[in-house]
């Protein structure tokens, strides 16, 4: 039972944990002020604005720092942590999201000729569209909030 209440005071966990929920929670806010439709998808999924991977890992490494130093091996590791997340947030997941844009527009191009038997350009059969996720990365402004929601969640938690 100890071990249960250990894992449940550690803060620096916490600080992890609530930076990635404050993070979810202002997705689907932030979708639903915009879109004026509620998006559950938004309280898990990935991209979009702030960055909940960034928010997590710079709560991690504020609250990492307040709570063994900056002079340390682990807060070091959480800063790598930290850049090698927002790196591939931008970088790698973006790229993916819009490989996906054109596969899925090229893919149904495709279906949509192939079900167009007589030639008319009209599809002639049903064509069941390809979706293939798009909105996986980050913008540089989406990390940026992502960072910065970190950051207040990782000085605002009491270590």
């Amino acid at each position: 039972m100890k071990i249960l209440f250990d894992f449940f005071e550690n803060r620096v966990l916490t600080a992890a944990v609530l930076g990635w929920l404050c993070a979810q929670v202002a997705k689907l806010l932030f979708t639903l002020i915009f879109t004026r439709k509620l998006n559950p998808e938004r309280l898990w999924g990935s991209g979009g604005m702030p960055s909940a991977h960034s928010s997590m890992a710079c709560a991690l490494t504020i609250s990492m720092a307040r709570v063994h130093g900056i002079d340390t091996p682990l807060f070091a590791l959480t800063v790598m942590f930290a850049f090698v997340t927002m790196y591939d947030a931008m970088g790698v997941r973006r790229e993916a999201g819009e490989h996906a844009k054109l596969l899925n527009k090229y893919l149904n191009e495709i279906e949509a000729a192939k079900a167009d038997k007589n030639g008319d350009g009209i599809p002639d059969e049903k064509v069941n569209e390809i979706e293939l996720k798009e909105f996986i990365g980050h913008t540089p402004l989406e990390v940026l909030g992502g960072v910065l929601l970190g950051i207040i969640i990782g000085i605002l938690i009491p270590v």
